[in-house]
């Protein structure tokens, strides 16, 4: 299997994942429509990402949500690498069509033509998220393994943050989240992310094609959009730092996430194409260990060696988890895979990369505004 499709290759995940196969021999072609929102204004001009890869993929301009750009796209390749969707849980609340036309619909197109045309396509690989986990797994006293439900709009205007057992509202202790958790996501995003999942391994398994399915928790790293409002809470402190800027946090800053580096990612994903103990299968790819956004706040303003204000709000947003770290142990044995960057290595590289990034506009303080006039920020 030589011959290997990157959907939304061009993108951060894509474009690393793309440079490293080519390094092993692989051909590569990409489907992309260098979307602005991740890759600017004139984006075959200015996109590093687009840079990167230019002239070392095939690349074809166009939209998973065109049969005819798909039929182009799979002509000849052996492996699909389905990463193409739009991401971020906060604007998936306020424009639902888009992302359901683009992450259920895309992926909708691409098995019609799998299930009722010829192809050669001989293993899908297919990009998850941690965000079908909704609350994630957590253990009750009383009652065991527990899976939150949505947390109570009173309870957080009240400052009560933290998750509870569903069944005696009593606190829980949060637990790495393993992939046979309960899937109950609590955003558009995470639904569409589920969605996709499901038809991927139905079909697959109607079609006999091998599936796997990996859900990543949140990938940071050099490269990654500092401009674009919803790639990620690295990217967005960085920016506003860098232009000195007030970071306010959401709720009371104890809320965690799990950050795995971007080359533990594509190794990951690679393992996938040639791995086959991971045909059909579903893995977390994260790093196992929660950090609080609070600390990743303080963590970056001493990378960045500024001395900017950190404005803890107590305000939320509808679609938002409380905490959520993945639990590795199928992946490491299954796979023998293991995160290889540590945090504080996949940081300094993160943020020596953003002190030489030039940053014209902060699209953040929009996006913000965009999910108060809708109700959804509180």
């Amino acid at each position: 299997m030589k011959n290997i499709l990157i959907t939304g290759g061009a993108g951060f995940i894509g474009s690393n994942l793309a440079l490293k196969l080519i390094l092993k021999g692989y051909n590569v072609r990409i489907l992309d429509n260098l979307l602005p929102q991740i890759h600017g204004k004139d984006p075959e001009k200015t996109s590093t990402l687009y840079q990167s890869i230019m002239g070392k993929v095939e690349f074809i301009k166009g939209t998973v949500t065109s049969k005819k750009d798909w039929q182009k796209a799979l002509e000849g390749e052996d492996v699909i690498i389905h990463l193409a969707a739009e991401t971020g849980t906060g604007q998936s609340m306020y424009e639902i069509e888009r992302y359901c036309n683009v992450n259920i619909g895309g992926t909708a197109i691409m098995l019609d033509i799998l299930a009722n045309e010829k192809h050669s396509i001989k293993k899908i690989i297919i990009a998850s998220s941690r965000a079908i986990y909704g609350e994630g797994k957590y253990k009750c006293d009383e009652h065991g393994i527990v899976y939150p439900n949505v947390r109570v709009d009173a309870d957080i205007q009240a400052g009560n943050f933290n998750c509870k057992c569903p069944i005696c509202n009593k606190p829980v202790l949060l637990l790495p989240t393993s992939e046979d958790s309960k899937i109950h996501p609590i955003s558009i995003y995470g639904i569409t992310k589920q969605n996709q999942e499901q038809m991927v391994l139905l079909m697959g398994q109607a079609l006999n094609i091998p599936t796997v399915v990996f859900r990543y928790q949140n990938v940071y790293g050099p490269g990654q959009s500092l401009t674009n409002p919803y790639t990620g809470i690295l990217s967005i402190f960085s920016a506003l730092m860098l232009q000195n800027k007030t970071i306010n946090i959401f709720e009371d800053g104890k809320e965690s996430r799990d950050f795995v580096y971007i080359d533990d990612v594509v190794t990951a994903t690679i393992l996938g194409i040639e791995n086959n103990k991971a045909n059909n299968n579903i893995y977390n790819v994260g790093s196992g260990t929660p950090i609080s956004i609070e600390e990743i706040a303080r963590i970056l303003l001493d990378k960045y060696r500024l001395k900017g204000t950190i404005n803890i709000t107590g305000k939320y947003r509808f679609g938002d988890i409380r905490h959520n770290y993945a639990d590795i142990t199928k992946i490491n044995k299954e796979l023998n895979y293991s995160p290889q960057v540590k945090f504080d290595i996949g940081i300094e590289k993160f943020c020596k990369w953003g002190k030489t990034q030039k940053l014209y506009e902060n699209k953040y303080s929009k996006s913000i505004t965009e999910l108060k006039i809708k109700g959804l920020l509180k």
